[in-house]
């Protein structure tokens, strides 16, 4: 299994069950790609499907950019700030 299958493996687990919360710490990645952009969306909706949150936090510029152009912020709230995301998340 290739690096990106692993990850996205590993996040599709972590993000499985009811009710889970998912905040995903965007501050060192650099770069997304057409992988990244579904595996959010689709990983954002199952998981409000099974009544959970996920939110986004610190992606940087250039991810940021790519983040609204393909509307993922009107799916998943964008954070900036860690106590702000973590309430949005929790119950």
């Amino acid at each position: 299994m290739n690096g990106v299958s692993r990850v996205e493996v590993e996040f599709v687990r972590r993000c499985a069950g009811e009710k889970v919360c998912v905040l995903v710490d965007l501050s060192k990645v650099n770069y997304i790609s057409s992988i990244g952009i579904p595996l959010l969306i689709n990983s954002a909706k199952a998981i409000a499907k099974n009544g959970g949150k996920m939110a986004l936090l610190n992606p940087q510029t250039n991810v940021e950019n790519i983040l609204e152009l393909t509307g993922i912020p009107l799916i998943i709230p964008v954070h900036h700030d860690l106590d702000a995301a973590v309430a949005a998340i929790l119950p």
